[in-house]
């Protein structure tokens, strides 16, 4: 499998885009700079995307940095056995708690968040989403940004629904139902598309976009 990990896949993928959908030029124009944002795959990644849900940005860093000082290192075998007040101290809510501990669980058990890189998306979403806490907003977050994978769209992500309704005309927002029936057309290339919509959203909204979803997966 083809993976997303240097800047020149996003060129190459863009111009591939373009030529799938030529409407795809104008929101090439607006968007300007499409970030690669990969991050190493792995526990810590896929921590940083559960804490990072329904937050800003600053908060989200307050946090994992609260958890990284307080749960050194971090690690599966370190969140198992801290105590609840622990928690409390990073500012994590009760359903990000259980999400990291179910988390940590499976990784004690044998989940191997780094294998997964190689994983066709369908297999690599099952055993993620398999996991409490851990729905398709968030598999697909870390596919996208730690896996690198070239066709996965986000569609329940709030910002990729505002920004490409705003550039394709489409009033109201499309749901995330319409919005991965809409993106299908973009296939191999989607998780370029995903990064070129947030850039897109970037500059409509006049600051950087970052992954958001209205509700917290499987709370």
């Amino acid at each position: 499998m083809r993976r997303i990990v240097t800047v020149s896949d996003i060129f190459e993928g863009i111009e591939a885009l373009q030529a799938l959908d030529p409407r795809l030029a104008a929101v090439v124009a607006r968007a300007g700079e499409v970030p690669l944002r990969l991050s190493p795959p792995g526990f810590a990644s896929l921590v940083s995307i559960v804490v990072s849900q329904q937050i800003s940005r600053a908060s989200a860093d307050a946090i994992l940095g609260r958890l990284g000082r307080l749960a050194d290192p971090l690690a599966p075998e370190t969140l198992l056995g801290a105590p609840d007040r622990l928690f409390r101290e990073v500012g994590l809510s009760r359903p990000k708690q259980r999400a990291l501990l179910a988390l940590s669980q499976a990784v004690a058990e044998g989940l191997d968040l780094e294998a997964l890189v190689h994983l066709e998306a369908g297999d690599a979403m099952r055993r993620l989403t398999a996991v409490h806490g851990i729905g398709p907003w968030t598999a697909e977050v870390y596919l996208l940004f730690s896996a690198g994978h070239p066709d996965i769209f986000p569609a329940k992500d709030v910002a990729l629904q505002t920004a490409v309704g705003h550039a394709l005309g489409i009033d109201p927002r499309p749901g995330d139902r319409a919005l991965a029936a809409l993106a299908e057309s973009w296939s191999p290339w989607r998780g370029v598309a995903s990064r070129l919509f947030w850039a897109y959203y970037r500059e409509l909204r006049g600051r950087d976009a970052v992954p958001t979803m209205e509700t917290l997966e499987k709370a």
